[in-house]
């Protein structure tokens, strides 16, 4: 059974997935290098399951984001889809 299959998804696909790092590349170098959480605890692993209601902890592109994962999504869509994946619940 594959992870989005049993709800959930890699952080890095989920991160390309909500147009948040241009490449999956970019996503897995900010989790490696601790710039991302995921429900308050740091994750350094690229493969760290998302699931839906979890809390993303974005440190990038100068600024601190928190999101709560609403979707996961089936592919990189267009800024319209991908804002759909996730809610703004600020600091």
């Amino acid at each position: 059974m594959s992870a989005a299959a049993a709800g959930a998804l890699r952080l890095d696909r989920w991160l390309h997935h909500a147009r948040l790092f241009r490449t999956r590349t970019l996503a897995a170098d900010a989790i490696g290098s601790g710039g991302i959480r995921v429900n308050g605890q740091p994750c350094h692993k690229p493969a760290q399951p998302v699931r839906h209601g979890d809390t993303v902890t974005v440190s990038a592109h100068g600024r601190v984001r928190v999101l709560r994962v609403l979707l996961l999504g089936e592919r990189r869509g267009p800024a319209t889809e991908a804002e759909t994946l996730y809610e703004e619940i600020g600091l």
